[in-house]
């Protein structure tokens, strides 16, 4: 059985406090509160870069059950502002495992909650939409003081806070060359080229376009990434010049959004995002629909792409959101779901074959 003989809460920004019980690290952190609906692949999750600045809640009941092991994480640690669940494994069980989830939150100064209604709290932000928050082991003292702090809070300088510092060449037996922006990217997006035969550099995400030219890539990928899309002035202005050049350019998650702003399209914030592993994605043009993992708050707006340089060639089969734009004045295309997924599911990865043949054809 877990002890509880330390008390944890989780106060919203309308003022709602959630009381549970304290694993992983001790401390108080605000950030934006979120939901992730994978019922798998929580050690992907917490080592996400796009979870910057957000506390994350877990829907699936129970967590850590089959432990932690470092082959698992997208990132080098976790940058996450805090974990909700309701209920932890304390005592993992399985050949893989190196450790546990509690453990893991200690080691990475992450604050976790255990122990609270984690639907009636997924629920309120369905029906009222992301909310900020603050996750604290501290007792809640002086609520409209920190209710202040909670209400100030934005997410700024996102991508600035999780990409290198300065390129990483990865070398493989390789028939093409692929530098990719790193925006706070998943380390899957890397192994997907290099199992394709691509030499990957990993560049930082300002890296101006002329120093990624002077690389002279095969292909050019665009990463996933935390934050407000519109907030990123310089990759903007980065992808404006090289969708310019005819280099075949994959663009997932936020490197969807970066070149959908760079070609004249707007984005908006969802009510309360894509979070998990069960998001339905219908592929207008070849008429399939498929299931994909997800983590994103903004979107691009539909019907703000222009018509002389790309058409919507992906929908949410849920609410109609955009998922991906077929480019026809470049050579790129981009999606907004994660078709690198691990642990899955894996039904799109063929997306990484069509960007190799883009790379064959030149």
């Amino acid at each position: 059985m877990l002890s509880k003989d330390k008390k944890a809460y989780i106060m919203l920004a309308d003022g709602t406090i959630y009381s549970g019980f304290s694993f992983g690290a001790a401390g108080e952190k605000i950030g934006e509160i979120v939901f992730a609906t994978g019922m798998t692949g929580y050690a992907e999750t917490l080592t996400d870069p796009s979870y910057f600045g957000q506390i994350v809640t877990q829907t699936f009941p129970l967590i850590g059950n089959y432990g932690i092991n470092e082959e698992d994480f997208e990132s080098e640690k976790s940058v996450v502002s805090g974990y909700i669940v309701r209920e932890y494994c304390d005592n993992p069980s399985n050949f893989r495992s190196k450790g546990d989830i509690d453990s893991f939150l200690k080691a990475q100064n992450v604050i976790g909650i255990y122990g609270i209604d984690t639907r009636a709290l997924t629920k309120k932000i369905r029906e009222h939409g992301v909310m900020n928050g603050v996750i604290t082991t501290n007792e809640i003292t002086n609520k409209d003081e920190l209710l202040a702090k909670i209400n100030a809070y934005t997410i700024k300088d996102a991508v600035k806070s999780v990409t290198i510092s300065a390129p990483r060449e990865y070398l493989t037996e390789n028939k093409f060359s692929v530098v990719l922006y790193d925006y706070g990217y998943k380390y899957n997006i890397r192994r997907e080229l290099e199992k394709r035969g691509c030499k990957v550099t990993v560049v930082p995400g300002l890296t101006p376009a002329e120093d990624v030219l002077a690389m002279k890539p095969d292909g050019i990928m665009l990463s996933n990434g935390p934050g407000d899309p519109a907030e990123n002035v310089i990759p903007i202005e980065n992808l404006k010049k090289l969708k310019k050049t005819d280099i075949p350019i994959f663009g997932i998650c936020l490197g969807h959004q970066l070149m959908a702003l760079a070609s004249g399209a707007k984005t908006e914030k969802l009510k309360y995002g894509h979070r998990g592993a069960n998001q339905p994605v219908k592929d207008i043009i070849g008429d399939r629909t498929f299931v994909t993992s997800q983590n994103h708050g903004y979107a691009v707006v539909n019907d703000s792409v222009p018509g002389g340089c790309g058409q919507v060639s992906h929908i949410n089969a849920n609410d109609g959101s955009c998922e991906g734009i077929l480019y026809t004045d470049s050579n790129c295309f981009t999606v907004q779901f994660h078709p690198e997924a691990c642990g899955g599911p894996h039904d799109t990865a063929y997306l990484f074959d069509e960007f190799v043949g883009r790379m064959e054809d030149k």
